[in-house]
C-alpha cells in the first residue's frame, strides 16, 4: 500500500508517528504524552489550524479517536528559529537521487530547535522535490556528503545499500596524533546511549560498531585521519577516536562535555560515498568539495 504523500506547508515538511500502544482516547492525548515538552495547549492549536494529519493526508480533528499503529503526520515549530548562513551545495540530482554537500552546523532534518534552518527543507523548497527523503544520517556538526532519494518508488533499493552494507562511505577526520598505534587498524566495541540522553558511549559487550582507521597526513600536533565506517552506530566516529585517545577536533561532546565548544567546526567530514547503482548497474561515486583545515 502507498502512503499518501503529506503537503509541505509553508515549505516545511510534515513529520510522520506511527502512534504506539497506549489506553489514551483521543490522537491528541496520545501527542501530548508522546510529546511531554510541548504543551497541551500548542497541540490543541495545531489542530485547530490543520497542522495534524492522519495518514491519508487529512486535517484531524481535535477529537479524533485514538488507534495503536495509527500514523500521523505533524508540522514542527520553532519560536525565534536561529538562522544558518551556511550554504549547501547539490553535487547531483536526477529522477531518483540528490546529493548534497552540507556544511558544518545544518541538521539534515527537523528536529529540536531546527525546522525551516535544515537541509531538507532548503533542498524541499529549491528544487521542488516533494518526496525528498535522506538515505543515511549525519549529525548537525559534521560536513560532508548526504544522499537523498527523490522517488519513493526507488526507495527501497537505495535505502538497501546501507542496509546490507554495500555502500563505501569515507570520512576525514584532524584529531591528535597517536604515535603508538600501528595503522591501518580497526575499532569494533559496543556503543549505547549514555549520559546526558544525546550522548553515546562504549560499554562492555557484543560489539555493534566497527570503524577502520589510517592516517593520510602526519603534522606535529595534527594528523589527518581516514576513517571508513563498517556499521552507522550513531556519533560512532566520534565516540571511537574518543577512546583511542584521539578526540576529533572542537568535539564539544567527547571525551567529556564542554562548555561553548561548539562555536568552531567539528574537524569531521563525510568525503565520499561509492556504490553500485541498484537501478542501472553501474558504479557511482561523490566527493565533497569540502576540506578540513589543517
Amino acid at each position: 500500500m502507498t502512503r499518501a504523500r503529506l503537503p509541505l506547508l509553508d515549505g516545511v515538511p510534515a513529520s510522520r508517528l506511527q502512534l504506539p500502544p497506549g489506553e489514551w482516547s483521543t490522537v491528541l492525548d496520545a501527542l501530548c504524552a508522546r510529546f511531554p515538552a510541548i504543551p497541551r495547549a500548542t497541540w490543541i492549536d495545531r489542530f485547530a489550524r490543520g497542522r495534524v494529519l492522519g495518514g491519508d493526508g487529512m486535517a484531524l480533528a481535535v477529537d479524533a479517536p485514538y488507534r495503536a499503529g495509527l500514523e500521523v503526520g505533524y508540522y514542527r515549530e520553532v519560536a525565534q528559529e536561529p538562522v544558518i548562513e551556511a550554504e549547501a551545495q547539490v553535487l547531483h540530482l536526477d529522477a531518483h537521487l540528490l546529493v548534497a554537500d552540507k556544511p558544518h552546523g545544518l541538521p539534515v532534518v527537523p528536529s529540536g530547535g531546527f525546522v525551516e534552518q535544515t537541509l531538507l527543507t532548503r533542498l524541499m523548497r529549491a528544487h521542488d522535490v516533494p518526496d525528498l527523503a535522506p538515505l543515511h544520517r549525519l549529525d548537525r556538526a559534521t560536513a560532508g556528503l548526504v544522499l537523498f532519494s527523490v522517488n519513493p518508488a526507488s526507495r527501497g533499493a537505495y535505502q538497501a545499500l546501507f542496509r546490507e552494507r554495500r555502500i563505501d562511505k569515507q570520512y576525514e577526520a584532524l584529531a591528535p596524533p597517536l604515535p603508538d598505534r600501528g595503522f591501518p587498524l580497526r575499532r569494533c566495541s559496543r556503543i549505547e546511549r549514555g549520559t546526558p540522553f544525546f550522548r553515546m558511549h562504549e560499554t562492555a559487550g557484543e560489539a555493534n560498531s566497527e570503524t577502520g582507521i589510517d592516517v593520510v597526513e602526519r603534522g606535529v600536533d595534527v594528523w589527518r585521519y581516514a576513517l571508513s565506517p563498517v556499521t552507522g552506530r550513531k556519533h560512532q566516529l566520534r565516540v571511537h577516536m574518543a577512546a583511542l585517545g584521539a578526540p576529533i577536533l572542537n568535539d564539544p561532546w567527547y571525551p567529556t562535555l564542554r562548555e561553548h565548544a561548539e562555536a568552531l567546526p567539528l574537524q569531521l567530514l563525510a568525503r565520499s560515498l561509492a556504490f553500485v547503482d541498484p537501478l542501472d548497474g553501474m558504479p557511482r561515486l561523490f566527493e565533497s568539495r569540502q576540506r578540513l583545515a589543517s
